[in-house]
């Protein structure tokens, strides 16, 4: 059988909040939540998720190496990103343009993210 993605495992100093936070984001349940991982997903049996593990003791210091890009509707996408800043996560710089089709921000631990313009062909 060949391989498939089964989560994506974010490392966090407080799983919980940062899991909670993600959860709300996405509007996915806490499918799972332990010690040392918490497990948000759109539903149990969901090809991927998102996992939160320990991150030890070190602080995020750069920029990450990977990140989420979300997207919505067009007419919706202003009042995501504001909703998104309600729930904790503050916009970033970097290094974007007026010009470029995402905004940066980042959840409550530092860990960057993008809110996409939607596509409207299979050329954008």
């Amino acid at each position: 059988m060949p391989l498939r993605l089964h989560h994506i495992v974010i490392d966090a100093h407080d799983l919980p909040s940062l899991a909670q936070f993600w959860a709300e984001a996405l509007g996915w349940p806490v499918l799972s939540a332990r010690e040392r991982e918490v497990v948000i997903g759109p539903k149990a049996d969901a090809a991927v998720g998102l996992c939160y593990m320990p991150a030890g003791s070190t602080r995020k210091t750069v920029k990450n190496r990977v990140h989420l890009d979300l997207t919505t509707t067009a007419d919706d996408r202003d009042s995501e990103i504001e909703r998104l800043v309600g729930l904790g996560a503050r916009r970033v710089d970097v290094g974007q343009t007026d010009q470029d089709s995402w905004d940066v921000l980042a959840d409550p631990e530092g860990n960057e993210f993008c809110v996409v313009r939607p596509k409207t062909s299979l050329m954008d």
